[in-house]
């Protein structure tokens, strides 16, 4: 199944770490099947704040991101970014081809008549 890691990056001024950074990030992710789906493109808000950038990488399974993640290639990586932006990153799987939402809303009308 699908797994993403989703970023939420605040606004930074330019820095050579940076762009280092973004050059170098691509070749740790391609190992475990990732690729970017969104990256800093822009984007319209329709509630809440989402302020900065979104970033949006695709993995085949939570299993890639997460050995992603603690790969030394990315973990070498990252302090170029954190050291310059601050953000929200989270890992998150997606639902199988087949999901049905009626069986949540089922689960819940359930728990409800308890």
């Amino acid at each position: 199944m699908t797994a993403y890691v989703i970023a939420t990056l605040q606004d930074a001024p330019p820095h050579e770490e940076i762009a280092e950074y973004i050059e170098r990030i691509p070749g740790t992710f391609e190992p475990y099947g990732g690729r970017f789906l969104v990256h800093v493109t822009p984007h319209e808000v329709k509630e809440g704040s989402w302020d900065g950038g979104i970033v949006m990488i695709g993995f085949p399974g939570l299993a890639e991101a997460r050995a992603w993640w603690d790969s030394p290639a990315y973990q070498e990586i990252a302090p170029l970014r954190s050291r310059h932006i601050e953000g929200d990153i989270i890992l998150v799987g997606g639902v199988p081809e087949d999901y049905d939402p009626a069986s949540t809303a089922r689960a819940i009308r359930a728990a409800l008549a308890v």
